[in-house]
């Protein structure tokens, strides 16, 4: 049984998130405050964190990062701070995803089951890859068709593929590919994401699976 451990400062919050969660069969257990959620992962080791991030004693950034100082587990952050750069930072901190408050019941669980997934991934799924009419082989660098990459635009598509459904943002992506001094160079994220749909989505100007969050990241949907 998947246990999540729930992170919020509004019982009422708490008691909805219970509730769905319990009936959709995963094991639960809650946090008011950010102190008493780094004791419980401790404790508890869930498989997924959903995290608010006004808490009464700590910010949730924080707790993000104590988290990642010792776990790998998702954390999906649920919030009513609606500016990109509050999403950005807590991403940049190593949340996987965003949502914001009020939230859909279905889009929040449409989530869970995303970086689930995305944690439970062999090395062996990675060989076959759908997107769009193409299959992309991560282990032998291959894709259908045909279709060839430069080094530049493997290396973006890898980082993407290998975490599905996660919201990767345009600093993590700039960081990884070009390094530290070119996190400001957006402009290079949107010439390769170009050219990465025109080589493997259906209709490019409508992609249905790399995926632009506006001012926060890129994202690919399976």
């Amino acid at each position: 049984m998947t246990k999540v451990l729930v992170v919020d400062d509004e019982p009422q919050i708490l008691r909805a998130l219970r509730i769905n969660l319990v009936a959709r069969h995963y094991e639960v257990a809650t946090a008011p405050d950010g102190a008493s959620a780094l004791r419980l992962a401790a404790e508890f080791h869930p498989d997924l964190v959903l995290l608010d991030l006004g808490l009464p004693d700590l910010d949730g950034v924080e707790v993000i990062h104590g988290l990642r100082g010792w776990t790998s587990v998702p954390i999906v952050v649920l919030s009513g701070r609606a500016g990109n750069q509050d999403k950005i930072e807590a991403l940049d901190a190593g949340a996987d995803d965003y949502v914001t408050k009020p939230f859909d019941i279905g889009e929040l669980f449409a989530r869970i089951r995303a970086v689930t997934r995305r944690t439970g991934a062999h090395e062996l799924e990675l060989a076959r890859i759908a997107v769009g009419d193409h299959t992309v082989d991560l282990t032998n660098k291959t894709i259908s068709g045909g279709v060839r990459l430069t080094p530049t635009e493997w290396h973006i598509l890898e980082i993407l593929l290998r975490n599905p459904g996660k919201l990767i943002s345009q600093r993590q992506l700039l960081t990884e590919v070009w390094g530290d001094k070119y996190v400001t160079e957006t402009h290079y994220l949107r010439q390769y994401m170009a050219q990465l749909r025109r080589k493997l989505e259906r209709d490019p100007a409508r992609p249905a699976h790399l995926i632009t969050e506006p001012g926060m990241g890129y994202r690919f949907t399976p």
